[in-house]
């Protein structure tokens, strides 16, 4: 069967790459032959390898309420907010929001995290929005069909403020954060996701709330945090757990060169081997080998730094000038240390919590 009748099969494999991603769940239901193409790793490969796979930074999102913004109580607002998953796509500078399923319907769990594998979005955790219980759920987002799937819960508990990243393939891990009695964590988790599989990694050396994971190098680097009797003083150290060796590394102390909350840490995207970003102390820095250096200053219109994400000498930040102020973004050219900054319509300048980015 022809994919487009009278067009030859790679001629019509080259019009369906360039499908937008959006449109994945309208085309795969046209005829059997197209699902069967836009499922196929071949399909994601060649849209890779011709650069029409598209990079989207999702973001977990305070809903705005307009008429509160145009009076002037968004702050007041803010204390209560219903968070959503928002969409940017850097290229297009297009934002868009992702339909939550029955479960989600009261809005995304507060301090919830998000990872991207493949074609797929993971949702950890976070407080329940109703009850604001700690909670250990796992919902998945499934950008070729459009649906959402309930996955298999965390298990050893609820746990909050942990770290998570992902191998942006097939694993997201999550290490750290703090039980339901506010005893820091130093245990780490791996989540298979096409098999709903979870499995326990050795612990850390130490106990890590509000760490910061990044995944680089084929490890999981685990970034900052306190240990229970350290309330709130943040660590410089950081440790790396080597996924083929299944071990952890030893503790590198002063991995970072200030002790600082380490949620902005990044890594380096496409074509930075090693690298890490951060925002600390209005500056943008580096690692590169075992030096961080300032790349450039953060705009000024930010004072608080909320999302950082990288990708192709690219990178973009989000932030606020204060509590309960509008959320703006700015784009960095790391090549030449020029910012723009980012078109936002009001609806989507609201509080950020958590953000990755997927290639689709």
């Amino acid at each position: 069967m022809e994919l487009i009748s009278g067009l030859p099969e790679d001629v019509a494999r080259d019009c369906l790459i360039r499908v937008p991603y959006e449109k994945f769940a309208a085309v795969s239901s046209v005829c059997k032959g197209w699902n069967s193409e836009i499922y196929s790793p071949e399909f994601h490969r060649l849209r890779r390898t011709t650069k029409h796979a598209q990079k989207i930074l999702v973001t977990v999102q305070s809903k705005i309420d307009s008429e509160k913004t145009r009076t002037g109580m968004l702050a007041k607002a803010s204390a209560n907010p219903v968070y959503r998953l928002s969409v940017f796509e850097p290229e297009a500078g297009l934002w868009s929001e992702l339909p939550l399923g029955p479960e989600l319907a009261s809005g995304l769990p507060m301090f919830c995290q998000i990872a991207g594998v493949g074609y797929e979005l993971v949702v950890l955790g976070g407080w329940d929005p109703d009850s604001w219980k700690a909670s250990n759920s796992v919902f998945i987002y499934n950008f070729l069909s459009a649906k959402w799937r309930r996955g298999a819960d965390m298990p050893g508990g609820p746990r909050t403020f942990f770290a998570c990243a992902s191998d942006q393939n097939q694993t997201v891990y999550v290490a750290g954060g703090h039980d339901e009695e506010k005893n820091a964590l130093k245990s780490a988790l791996a989540y298979d996701v096409a098999n709903d599989v979870w499995v326990p990694l050795p612990d850390m050396s130490r106990e890590r709330d509000e760490c910061k994971a990044v995944f680089r190098r084929g490890g999981l680097c685990v970034v900052g945090g306190y240990c229970t009797e350290m309330q709130g003083r943040f660590e410089k150290s950081a440790e790396v757990f080597d996924v083929a060796t299944w071990k952890w590394g030893p503790v590198e102390e002063e991995f970072l060169d200030a002790a600082a909350c380490p949620r902005t840490c990044v890594d380096g995207g496409d074509g930075a081997e090693g690298e890490m970003y951060m925002c600390r102390g209005g500056d943008v820095v580096v690692l590169r080998g075992d030096t961080w250096r300032r790349v450039a200053k953060v705009p000024s219109e930010i004072r608080n730094v909320a999302c950082v994400g990288v990708w192709e000498e690219t990178m973009f930040v989000i932030g606020s000038s204060g509590f309960g102020e509008p959320h703006m973004g700015f784009v960095l050219d790391l090549k030449n240390g020029a910012w723009a900054k980012v078109v936002s319509p009001e609806e989507y300048t609201g509080h950020l919590q958590s953000s990755c980015i997927l290639e689709i």
